[in-house]
């Protein structure tokens, strides 16, 4: 099987053979002017990078841009994503006069958790506040800026390895949205050691129990499975 990748002008073409690769670049050669820039290193902001270990997929150049567009170049280093212990609402404080820096820099946040599963908690929690941000969003959305800032070289890492079992693990809180109660689920998903899938996401409505917004997660985490 071969696989493209193509967002407007920019192809990736992935394949088990190489000669199926050279294949697809020759035809397209010969239907339109194309450039082949080699393996892939830059695509869409994922940083890429293979040695005999395996490939690694990072973000750092994003990151070091958000970082500069929000000025936190010599803001002190947060150890945590999120602060300990925060609990975010709807209605914190008086929503932003201006919501259109927040919802920008959540939207970053969320393209940076494809390929940095430990912000995916953090970007998801921030996310449902977009629509009528306050002060205390904002700053909770800050702070995991300074946590970036730290370790902007993490990311994802497939290693050369054999291995296809599938490994997976999930989890549930029980009634944590101060706003609706509804619990969140979360799951990640190996292969072999490469994790592969991961997702934090709140529950479409009240679990009665811990029993239930644990079934809830498991059931979400095997449809992923299959």
């Amino acid at each position: 099987m071969i696989a493209l990748l193509v967002y407007v002008d920019d192809v990736l073409i992935t394949c088990v053979s190489e000669s199926k690769i050279t294949e697809v670049k020759e035809f397209l050669r010969s239907a339109f002017s194309i450039k082949d820039l080699g393996s892939a290193k830059y695509f869409l902001g994922l940083e890429i990078a293979r040695s005999s270990s395996g490939t690694s997929i990072t973000q750092h150049k994003f990151i070091r841009d958000i970082i500069a567009d929000t000025g936190l170049q010599y803001a002190r280093v947060a150890s945590s994503p999120l602060p300990p212990g925060i609990k975010l609402s709807a209605h914190n404080s008086p929503p932003l006069s201006d919501a259109e820096p927040y919802r920008r820099l959540v939207g970053r946040l969320l393209y940076l958790s494809f390929t940095r599963p430990d912000i995916s908690f953090g970007a998801q929690q921030l996310s449902q506040f977009v629509h009528a941000p306050c002060a205390v969003h904002l700053d909770a959305a800050m702070h995991l800026v300074r946590y970036l800032k730290g370790c902007p070289e993490r990311g994802l890492f497939f290693p050369a390895s054999n291995s296809l079992s599938l490994t997976a693990y999930c989890d549930a809180d029980w009634a944590s949205c101060t706003d609706s109660r509804r619990s969140l689920t979360g799951y990640c998903i190996f292969l072999g050691e490469a994790l592969i899938s991961w997702k934090t996401k709140k529950q479409t409505t009240v679990a009665r129990s811990t029993a239930e917004a644990e079934y809830r997660s498991l059931g979400s985490t095997v449809c992923e499975l299959q």
